[in-house]
């Protein structure tokens, strides 16, 4: 079973899908890196035959003829622009982004966006040092949650992707071919540090999942992948923001915008019929760490992770933390990037405590329904010591 069908089956209606000849094309144009720029095209054609048949049909000529050609007169330009300026790079030089150095942790998490478009230049030598060495700090096994090793490949080769554009170096998430979750957990918790640290030095960063071929990532890797004992997990593209994109993704980055509500993604109980009120006691006491959350990437903006935060006497026992979905990678890897940006709160806030996994009877708080299914805590070290479970 191929990496695509390991993440969940194919429905029938999928699979009809991806047998037409639309679709193949589509697929061809979104790996020829075309795609971006067919909305455009697409508009102007439709635009140019709404003025055509407004003239033969001589009603409105100002709603059915000029406005029309004169929209597809802009869009064709705004098109031209495009391919120009960021497939074939003829724009004016760009400055290197600044240093986030003077914002605080939870700022730092808070201005991180997925970059779309990326200058067209490789890392300096220290930034791709300093991502390197984190990458590699980072998945060490006693930095990791799970006993199954992780390990994050540079390429430094333009990697068929979608829907980014410039993308010019990647790392690589692999965990062993034999499905382990909290090894894909650890992928998205170690992978989510290397980007806010690259981010306090001005990096542009953009998590690729499902817009990655992966026949174009195993062929740059060559002997550093082992089909037999290694599986992508996803990749991350590093380098500078560019501010020339194409504007069908510009409209993609606005959508991707929404998040939900803090409310909607922590719970006071297990049922998720109580939806947390962050400024009472004594949730309060970790401020922005909702926040971080909330604003953590994921897979198509999908948010499939939430919190329960549990108390006695007042007091935050842990924080236990759900996927809403039985995806085996994608929400796996966007509970590990909640992870860390919880941790890093914390961290923050002075808050020391560990990763458990706890059975249902030390958790004592019921059972979880079948979604959100219960995943892993987090238990703060004040808490009664309980032997560690591949916590970290």
């Amino acid at each position: 079973m191929n990496e695509k069908k390991q993440e969940e089956k194919r429905t029938p209606n999928e699979a009809w899908f991806e047998s037409r000849w639309w679709w193949r094309v589509k697929m061809w144009l979104q790996w020829t890196s075309w795609l971006q720029y067919l909305p455009n095209a697409v508009a102007v054609v439709l635009l140019l035959v709404l003025s055509g048949l407004g003239a033969l049909v001589d009603v409105w000529p100002f709603l059915l003829q000029d406005l029309p050609l004169l929209l597809a007169v802009l869009l064709l330009i705004n098109l031209i622009f495009d391919v120009l300026s960021v497939r074939y790079g003829f724009h004016p030089a760009e400055a290197l982004p600044s240093s986030h150095e003077h914002l605080d942790a939870f700022e730092l998490m808070r201005a991180r966006v997925s970059c779309r478009s990326f200058q067209d230049r490789l890392m300096s030598e220290e930034h791709r040092e300093l991502v390197l060495s984190l990458a590699e700090q980072y998945s060490k096994p006693e930095n990791c949650l799970s006993p199954h090793p992780i390990r994050f490949e540079y390429i430094d080769k333009p990697l068929v992707v979608w829907p980014a554009v410039g993308t010019k170096e990647f790392l690589v998430a692999i965990a062993p071919r034999e499905y382990h979750e909290m090894a894909v957990v650890d992928v998205g918790r170690s992978l989510q540090k290397v980007v806010i640290e690259a981010t306090r030095k001005g990096l542009a960063t953009c998590w690729i999942g499902p817009g990655a071929d992966h026949e174009s990532i195993i062929k740059h890797l060559g002997a550093r992948f082992d089909p037999e004992r290694d599986h992508i997990i996803c990749v991350c593209a590093f380098g500078y923001r560019s501010r020339y994109m194409p504007l069908s993704i510009r409209s993609i980055v606005k959508t991707q915008r929404y998040r939900l509500d803090v409310q909607e993604l922590f719970y006071a109980d297990t049922d998720f019929k109580k939806p947390l009120n962050t400024q009472a006691r004594p949730y309060r006491t970790f401020g922005r760490c909702y926040e971080v959350c909330q604003w953590s990437p994921s897979s198509y903006n999908a948010q499939p992770t939430r919190g329960v935060v549990v108390t006695e006497h007042m007091r935050i026992e842990r924080v236990d933390f759900c996927a809403t979905t039985h995806s085996r990678y994608y929400a796996m890897v966007a509970l590990g990037i909640w992870l860390a940006n919880w941790e890093c709160g914390c961290d923050a806030l002075g808050k020391a405590g560990r990763f458990e996994q706890l059975s249902p009877d030390e958790r004592g708080s019921g059972p979880f329904p079948d979604l959100p299914r219960y995943v892993i805590s987090w238990v703060p070290k004040a808490a009664p010591d309980k032997e560690t479970k591949g916590g970290a």
